[in-house]
């Protein structure tokens, strides 16, 4: 880590007491990134970005306040901790606010041995206009795509210091590289879109511009002639693209925060079964070359991997500091940040238990109901759970794809759908939501 970034945390932390803080923790970020747009094979739009912020949390007793910069000089340095100390003394006082014990401390400093960033030198401008071109190539060389909406390449890396008061100092590295397309079929009042696109720490790993562009274009070609669906009650097959969507609802609900107000339709339901028996649902920031990987959180508690649901039932609430105190429970390291904000429980690498079908298989099982690919706009009661959300996607009709559908409602209550759902076993095992294709028996259709 840059001794830069180590620098300025001190220098915040020693700003912070000399104005009259009783405790700081300080966060440095600086960060680069270049992206590039094509349209009809030659240059569109093309940014670059390059900056470093900084922020200081300070208390004063157990009142806090938070600023932030992008300027990093002596003087506003200064200013920021004159400001902070200021603010935190007007401030109402927070009973569960405060910094991490010395005994609680991550003794992980830094991200060796999780590959979060590639050390290849970042890739030219020529490079990523060259995998834009290539993959909107490849979608126009689609029968029946019109145009592509738009097809861009990107790449990004920052670099990241936290340093408190307790005693706690650490850093690391990420980088990612990105390559995305947006294809249109059909004309008139009757084009569609889809996209396909895939994101990377390591250049390598990147899937070919080509397949992606292809992808997209076939995703969009089979969205044509969309019709409305049926009303009624159908089996509803989420794709592996959106599915994760359900397990963000359960997470959201597991949050410490909706926990501690009380705004959770999953507010009691620690040790009971929130899931099918056979599925379990895994924690793990220690995954290889996995975006949410980090060696520590942004309180600097340890992360750790832990099962949140066991065999359907579930085992544990996300918390950071403020929310298991406030609970009467141990924080779980899941504290995340920015220099312009305070901690707030967050989750990691998140991994569900994948089935032995595949989503083939599920289509022919499901018999008739709806596969949705795509969803728009939500109304979710984070209280009851009720759930109904936009969506569009694929007939199905005795176990076969038959045509689109567009402009439909489905609805159903989330504790009765995620103990309900079937995993397929199609999950990209290199994102951090682990999330197969999920069917889910008996929702209610409507045709918008």
């Amino acid at each position: 880590m840059p001794d830069a970034l180590d620098a300025l945390t001190k220098s915040l932390l020693h700003a912070a007491t000399k104005a009259g803080a009783d405790a700081a923790d300080a966060m440095a970020i600086t960060a680069s990134s270049v992206s590039i747009e094509v349209r009809g094979g030659a240059l569109e739009q093309a940014e670059r970005s390059e900056g470093t912020d900084i922020g200081l949390r300070v208390f004063v007793g157990q009142r806090s306040a938070n600023v932030s910069a992008s300027d990093t000089s002596s003087r506003t340095i200064e200013e920021m901790a004159e400001r902070a100390v200021a603010m935190a003394r007007e401030a109402p006082e927070d009973p569960y606010s405060g910094l991490a014990d010395p005994d609680q401390l991550s003794p992980r400093r830094d991200a060796e041995g999780l590959e979060l960033c590639d050390p290849t030198p970042e890739p030219s401008p020529e490079a990523l206009q060259e995998d834009a071109a290539r993959a909107e190539a490849a979608a126009l060389a689609v029968k029946g795509v019109s145009q592509v909406q738009s097809a861009g390449a990107g790449y990004g890396a920052q670099e990241i210091y936290l340093a408190a008061t307790n005693g706690f100092e650490g850093g690391y590295a990420r980088s990612e590289r990105g390559l995305s397309c947006v294809a249109i079929a059909g004309s008139g009042t009757g084009m569609e879109r889809d996209y396909d696109g895939d994101s990377r720490i390591f250049q390598a790993d990147l899937r070919d511009a080509q397949e992606i562009g292809t992808r997209a274009g076939e995703r969009a070609l089979a969205r044509l002639d969309a019709r409305k669906p049926p009303t009624g009650s159908y089996p509803v097959l989420f794709d592996e693209r959106i599915a994760a969507s359900l397990i963000g609802h359960l997470l959201g609900a597991i949050n410490g925060q909706a926990i501690a107000r009380g705004a959770s339709f999953l507010r009691d339901a620690k040790g009971e079964q929130v899931l099918p028996e056979a599925l379990s649902l895994i924690e793990d920031p220690t995954r290889i070359r996995a975006t949410g990987s980090r060696p520590f959180d942004a309180e600097g508690l340890p992360t750790q991997r832990r099962a949140i649901v066991d065999k359907g039932i579930l085992q544990d609430w996300t918390l950071d500091l403020a929310t298991a105190r406030k609970l009467e429970l141990s924080p779980t390291g899941n504290a995340a940040r920015g220099p312009g904000s305070g901690p707030q429980p967050s989750n990691w690498n998140i991994a569900l238990t994948q089935g032995e079908a595949s989503r083939d298989d599920l289509i022919a099982e499901m018999g008739t109901g709806l596969l949705v690919t795509s969803m728009i706009g939500s109304t979710i009661n984070p209280n009851t759970g009720d759930y109904s959300r936009g969506a569009s996607g694929l007939w199905v009709e005795n176990g076969e794809i038959t045509h689109a559908i567009n402009e439909c409602t489905i609805a159903g209550n989330l504790r009765d759908m995620l103990r309900a759902m079937i995993p397929a076993n199609d999950a990209r095992t290199h994102l951090s939501r682990v999330v197969p294709s999920l069917l889910v028996p008996g929702m209610t259709l409507a045709g918008a």
